[in-house]
């Protein structure tokens, strides 16, 4: 952009390449960015709830992900417009922060803006209508406080926490053992919860899956499973009271660092040189052996003559081990990752009740539980299904319950699922708008209207009729005073989620409600779009 002056001396402003940008402004732009941002939103809508349809999408190179989780649909959808990137990053950080609620907070901004774009037309300035919004959802936080209930649950009273997961794993493909799952979710997270401190690191859980079985043989392995089998065939496949060395060194004799070349005429060299390699490995093989290692798990490879010597001195070994799994086998096993064979000492080995090799079906793939460990506070769940898909989408539902179990454990407030806290703020909010004069009213009686589409949404995916269910529910809230009647997706008899046993966590619903707020008033706020057009 350049300024120039005419003859008159009365600026005026260049534009560079006039022809190949286009812009919007005022009104056209604000129009054009919610409609950008109804779209994105109108495609999750439909996968809200247990009856929410899942999408399948397929990336550049052809992979399929058939997938119910917002965040994932999003982050798979190639977005181009700006504003809709927005959304995407929103539902990101939901994911980041909360785990859960990833389509419900889209679901509310897309709301937020659709009513927004209403008041825009009767020609209230986009700033008042931000900052309603914004007093709103105060309001609305607030009243969220005000019917949360905290409940108790210790290690052995986990009942709560199942009931909380089984509600976030209702929405998804796997709702068909939900229970199991929610139980494996919970003991995994009290497994590496550190209580007093209210933290969970969900890194210490790591979630392994193998095609074939059945979605029931998913099970809870207090301890690691690497996907990794013994390097000798004839190597013990069982080990009891195992202490493992584990080394980030090669197996292999030093290569020289300069490029040297060792001329061999003889025959008599040949075998000296031999022996000075085997001498080497049989001393790296002796070093294990005499700190009472029992298992050898190394980063690296090794010659084939190492790996006959280590089965020949009856020391199993397993090789090309990644990193993360390496440091979680160190957590678990209480021993130290040795990058040196000098360094090797009795204290530096991890100790193991049992280290088993088992094979699955009638392939030839065989993993490696190292169980009853010293230190438990890394676990896996092991994941099976009938095809990769299937495992992919467990393993995202599993992320969403375990987010959950452990932001109870950070904050052990829950608001009542089925739409009915939404159907309460929006209550809520509508009656404090009689407290605000000016324009500011419009917008939070507006933001009351959106958090109703939470609840519509819930009722047109079960095939229900929307609007009668949703005033039916409203109606029922108001007169009995019970922020716990939500939609009855189920089908079960009863609009009570009390009696359904329909959680969610306090924070994750704060959360939708800031996130939501913050990008629509974002979004609002923009009033000139300047783009590159297309070619």
């Amino acid at each position: 952009m350049a300024l120039a002056f005419d003859e008159f001396g009365r600026p005026f402003i260049l534009i560079k390449d006039q022809e190949q940008k286009t812009r919007l402004r005022g009104l056209d732009a604000q129009k054009a960015n919610i409609s950008a941002a109804k779209a994105v939103a109108r495609i999750l809508r439909t996968s809200l709830g247990p009856k929410g349809m899942d999408k399948m999408l397929q990336s550049p190179d052809g992979e399929v992900t058939i997938t119910n989780d917002g965040a994932t649909i999003l982050e798979q959808m190639d977005v181009d417009n700006q504003i809709a990137k927005l959304m995407v990053e929103l539902s990101r950080s939901q994911d980041y922060e909360i785990g859960d609620g990833t389509t419900g907070v889209v679901v509310i901004a897309g709301a937020l803006l659709e009513q927004a774009e209403k008041l825009l037309e009767c020609g209230i300035h986009p700033i008042r209508i931000a900052e309603g919004y914004e007093m709103a959802s105060r309001v609305a936080v607030e009243h969220l406080e005000h019917i949360s209930q905290k409940f108790e649950f210790g290690t052995t009273n986990i009942e709560p926490l199942v009931q909380t997961c089984m509600t976030t794993l209702s929405s998804k493909i796997v709702n068909r053992c939900k229970r199991p799952l929610a139980e494996i979710a919970v003991k995994a997270v009290l497994a590496v919860a550190d209580l007093e401190r209210k933290d969970v690191n969900l890194d210490l859980i790591k979630v392994e899956g193998k095609v074939g079985g059945k979605l029931e043989d998913t099970e809870l392995v207090y301890g690691i499973v690497v996907d990794k089998d013994m390097s000798h065939p004839q190597m013990p496949k069982q080990i009891e009271n195992a202490k493992i060395a584990i080394l980030t060194c090669p197996f292999e004799p030093p290569k020289p660092k300069t490029k040297h070349k060792v001329d061999i005429d003889t025959v008599e060299k040949f075998q000296t040189l031999r022996q000075q390699e085997q001498k080497y490995f049989d001393d790296m093989v002796q070093k294990c052996k005499d700190v009472g290692a029992t298992l050898v798990i190394c980063q690296w490879g090794f010659d084939d003559e190492a790996n006959h010597l280590l089965m020949h001195r009856n020391l199993p070994a397993v090789r090309w081990v990644g990193g993360v799994e390496l440091e979680l086998i160190a957590i678990a096993t209480g021993g130290r990752i040795v990058p040196r064979f000098q360094e090797l000492t009795p204290e530096k080995l991890g100790k193991a009740g049992l280290v088993r090799e088992k094979s699955f079906g009638t392939t030839k793939d065989r993993m490696l539980y190292i169980e009853q460990c010293a230190n438990s506070r890394a676990v896996t769940i092991f994941i099976r299904g009938g095809n990769k898909m299937m495992i992919e989408e467990t393993k995202r539902s599993l992320h969403d319950a375990l987010c959950v179990a452990r932001n109870l454990i950070c904050n052990n407030s829950i608001v009542y699922g089925g739409g009915s806290a939404e159907i309460s703020c929006s209550v809520a909010v509508e009656s404090a708008a009689d407290r605000y004069p000016g324009v500011e009213q419009y917008a939070i009686r507006a933001f009351a209207d959106a958090l109703d589409s939470v609840p519509m949404a819930l009722a047109e995916n079960s095939g229900l009729q929307p609007i009668e269910t949703l005033s039916a529910v409203k109606a029922q809230q108001i007169k009995e005073n019970n922020p716990c009647c939500g939609i009855d997706c189920n089908d079960v008899g009863t609009n009570d989620m009390r009696e359904q046993n329909v959680f969610e966590t306090l924070i994750g619903k704060q959360q939708q409600i800031l996130l939501a707020t913050q990008v629509v008033k974002m979004i609002l706020k923009i009033d000139d779009v300047i783009s590159p057009s297309e070619y």
